[in-house]
């Protein structure tokens, strides 16, 4: 009885076990029989022959295997692909074509290729066209002289040199890849752009068909009747006429040359942007702009430089170096028709020139007299000789100083040893410059002077006056002649061991001295 339950057990678990397999079989089997099935009717699957008026078909005495020399009228079918042509050579044991005379391959509704002569393999669906060939697609047009076109991935390339007509656009290089899925195009080797408007020249560019937009991934130039640039990376919309370039790059909007790590400009609108190490040249006025930031309209003429903003008026002899923490241009209208500049530089101003150094709180520079106005606290110093007064205009020609006028308040001091000063005061004072040197300075109003008497290197008296009018002479920085008019009135003292003596509104800021165009950055 025992050795009956047992054998009943184990006939049971050898049911389920077995039902458990078959189960699996019939669960899986059916599905790899299907999938097989699809691999081999996929690999299976061969170009369709549509027509063709002669269909003559012979054996390769090679192979063993059927040739069709299809002749007039000739139309096949791969997948998504049509082909048309006036004759061919059908290899269907190979599934590949070899087409010739007015070929046209027909992808989608918006794709064509035409050409001389093609050859099709229908496994790699890979085709190599040659002869007048054509690509069309949507608003693009490719002309080559021969191409590989990826059927399955829409990707074409040409390899010895190809013409693109997209809208107003040409395009032409030696290398060229056309991603049709992405509108994308990727040139190499003398690839150029010719538009109406301008001519762009690139080692590598890519080039999307419906954005208009070009991108640089190399050294690039852009000719145009209102604009030069030039980069080793960025892009162009070429529709719109933005660009955002960077890398060496360099924007000359004919007005301006702007150089910076990262350009943006609009050229439709004439705005553009500059970030880091900005450079904005007017080789017209000698003039040039620095700064870590910068904007600027082309029409009317205008911009804003910030971050170590420096205005530099170019000169061979002697360039004059203006900061600010912020410097601003704009176009002036007058009488002319083309107004004047007016640029202004706001909070902090240090000027250094090698014959004349200021500082202030706020300035302004008209192109039209080309003068320097400097407000708020302002000092010059000229040489020996340290200036200051409520306001002040410093008159330039030619790239050099011509003369200088301090208004209310005006005074001279130079000093004379560690304790020891020569002063001048008046109401207003104009100072003349020849070379870029003062020589000669008037002061009118309320003159008063003191000043010592030297012997060689010894002090011999102290001569203070007061006067209307009071004229200096000036040589080599150094105070050589005063002469005092109307009504003087003064004395000469020698000279005591602690002769601190200070005219009304003395004041010295040495220390605030810029003495080398670094130090126009100081606070």
């Amino acid at each position: 009885m025992a050795e009956i339950k047992h054998l009943s057990r184990l006939i049971n678990k050898i049911s389920i076990r077995h039902l458990f397999y078959v189960m699996i079989l019939l669960f899986f089997v059916p599905s790899l029989q299907s999938q097989d099935s699809t691999i081999k009717q996929t690999s299976k699957k061969k170009i369709e022959l549509k027509n063709a008026d002669e269909d003559l078909i012979l054996r390769d005495p090679l192979t063993g295997k059927d040739i069709h020399y299809l002749k007039g009228n000739v139309q096949l079918k791969d997948n998504e692909i049509m082909m048309w042509c006036d004759s061919a050579h059908y290899y269907p044991d190979k599934n590949q074509v070899k087409a010739y005379s007015k070929v046209h391959i027909e992808q989608g509704d918006t794709l064509n290729l035409f050409g001389n002569y093609l050859f099709y393999d229908g496994k790699s669906q890979l085709a190599f066209v040659k002869g007048n060939v054509q690509l069309i697609d949507k608003d693009t047009h490719l002309y080559t002289d021969s191409l590989n076109y990826d059927v399955a991935n829409r990707i074409a390339r040409y390899n010895d040199r190809g013409r693109i007509i997209n809208d107003k656009n040409t395009l032409t290089s030696i290398i060229g890849v056309y991603k049709v899925k992405d509108n994308l195009f990727h040139f190499k080797d003398s690839v150029k752009i010719v538009n109406p408007d301008y001519v762009m020249t690139a080692d590598t560019m890519d080039y999307n068909t419906l954005s208009k937009i070009a991108y640089f991934t190399g050294p690039t130039e852009l000719n145009g009747d209102s604009l030069y640039l030039y980069c080793e990376k960025g892009w162009y919309d070429t529709n719109k006429k933005i660009t955002s370039v960077w890398k060496n790059a360099v924007i000359d909007n004919r007005k301006q040359i702007i150089h910076g790590d990262s350009l943006f400009f609009n050229d439709s609108t004439g705005y553009g942007e500059s970030f880091r190490n900005v450079v904005i040249e007017d080789t017209v006025n000698h003039l040039a702009i620095e700064g870590n930031y910068a904007w600027y309209y082309k029409q009317p003429e205008r911009f804003l430089v910030t971050d170590r903003a420096v205005f530099i008026q170019i000169s061979k002899q002697d360039s004059l170096f203006v900061h600010g923490d912020t410097i601003s241009s704009i176009t002036v209208a007058d009488t002319s028709l083309k107004g004047y500049r007016l640029m202004r530089a706001y909070h902090n101003c240090r000027i250094f020139s090698k014959d004349l150094q200021a500082k202030c709180d706020s300035l302004s520079y008209s192109f039209q007299d080309s003068v320097i106005r400097l407000y708020t606290s302002p000092v010059i110093w000229s040489e020996e000789n340290q200036l200051t007064s409520d306001s002040m205009a410093v008159f330039t020609k030619n790239q050099q100083t011509d003369r200088l006028e301090l208004y209310n308040a005006a005074f001279i001091a130079s000093q004379v040893d560690t304790i020891r000063f020569n002063q001048i005061k008046g109401r207003s004072l104009t100072g003349y410059f020849k070379n870029n040197e003062l020589y000669k300075i008037n002061i009118k109003g309320n003159g008063e002077s003191l000043y010592y008497l030297l012997d060689g290197e010894f002090i011999t008296g102290r001569n203070q006056s007061k006067c209307a009018n009071i004229e200096v002479l000036i040589d080599k920085g150094k105070v050589s002649e005063i002469y005092e008019h109307d009504n003087p009135d003064g004395f000469i003292d020698p000279p005591l061991p602690a002769d601190p003596v200070r005219l009304e509104g003395f004041k010295w800021f040495d220390n605030l001295r810029p003495r080398k165009k670094q130090d126009i950055f100081n606070k």
